[in-house]
């Protein structure tokens, strides 16, 4: 009988380790094994991240990147005549040596860009003809030379303003050339690697008067033939908004065109955006806060769940920046204050948002 009873114990001792041993292998499951069966999750990388803890957080957790600013026009082509490839040829080495899709950012964004491009050697505006003509140059030379490794670009970037009633921002491409300017961008990428999906990028997609005028945009580039694959949602939001229901609509809105949606530039700031400051009254301290850690952990379950529920039609997630240790978002848009947006704290560990994610 004691022999008996004995088993019994070592039986439900046995039982009860491994349902905690099980449940310690859920919540050790990596973002890119918890997603693998619905879409690459991405994280934008800096070729000063692509060693140490960085490197390993990145190649443990994603299995997509996207280089943060090492692609964009001012920090690849700063002089007419000279690129400066050595950033991103690193971070595509880094990719391709850990097995990883690359995303490329951005090819046509009216920051970054550097002044030359918009002037002659006399400092006098160039032509709509001129502008053209090295618009197509950059394209050709940047999306040529990675041509076959990266499977998607951000072609056009913001070119959508937030506030006036215009569907186009008035920048110097605009300005100069006017709105096939986008178009013409999308052209010359398609022409350059005809096998990458091509994306038109931006924010604020949650805004109903901001989506519409995206929406008006895409919709013609559709109407004409553009060679345009799909809307980049940038997803700079925070543990206020957006709602599941503004999410939901602009990703069915924009797969009603026959695009697929990815969300590009994820991370969930614990402090509210400018417009919602009066509503929360919060206090600029940059400290975490046990409430803010919820909320944020509440908001990420949300957003992913919505991710998943346009499996198919959401084809990407990537989030800007890896760690909680160093963020864009530091500093702005308040001067010396600390954020707190992604999944990993400061020191690369999980945070209670991440087992959220990944535990569905």
């Amino acid at each position: 009988m004691r022999n008996f009873i004995g088993s019994k114990i070592l039986a439900s001792a046995f039982c009860i380790s491994a349902f905690l041993s099980s449940e310690n292998a859920l919540a050790q499951k990596t973002l890119k094994e918890a997603y693998k069966n619905y879409f690459p999750v991405g994280v934008a990388v800096s070729p000063r991240g692509l060693t140490g803890s960085d490197a390993d957080l990145i190649t443990s957790q994603f299995n997509s990147v996207t280089p943060e600013n090492a692609m964009k026009m001012g920090p690849i082509h700063p002089e007419p005549n000279r690129y400066a490839w050595e950033g991103a040829d690193a971070i595509v080495a880094f990719a391709q040596k850990n097995g990883m899709k690359i995303r490329g950012h951005t090819l046509c964004w009216h920051n970054q860009t550097p002044k030359w491009f918009f002037t002659d050697s006399s400092g006098k505006q160039v032509s709509r003809d001129v502008l053209l003509a090295r618009l197509k140059q950059h394209i050709d030379d940047v999306v040529g030379r990675y041509k076959g490794k990266l499977y998607a670009w951000d072609v056009v970037n913001e070119a959508v303003p937030d506030t006036s009633q215009s569907i186009y921002r008035k920048s110097k491409f605009y300005e100069i050339i006017g709105e096939d300017y986008i178009e013409k961008a999308f052209e010359y990428a398609h022409a350059a690697d005809p096998s990458a999906k091509l994306f038109y990028n931006d924010y604020n997609t949650e805004s109903a008067s901001k989506r519409e005028k995206i929406f008006q945009l895409v919709k013609k580039l559709k109407a004409k033939n553009v060679p345009i694959h799909g809307v980049g949602l940038q997803g700079h939001w925070s543990i206020y908004e957006p709602t599941a229901a503004e999410l939901e609509k602009s990703i069915t809105q924009f797969a009603s065109l026959g695009l697929e949606v990815q969300i590009t530039e994820l991370d969930v700031s614990v402090h509210p955006k400018e417009h919602q400051r009066r509503e929360h009254r919060p206090t600029d301290t940059g400290i975490l806060t046990p409430e803010m850690t919820q909320k944020q952990a509440a908001q990420y379950k949300m957003l992913f769940d919505v991710f998943r529920k346009h499996k198919g039609t959401l084809t990407g997630v990537t989030f800007w920046n890896v760690s909680d240790k160093s963020t864009w978002l530091d500093n702005f848009p308040v001067p010396g204050r600390k954020d707190y947006p992604l999944l990993f704290d400061k020191e690369y560990k999980p945070k209670a948002a991440f087992n959220d994610v990944v535990n569905f």
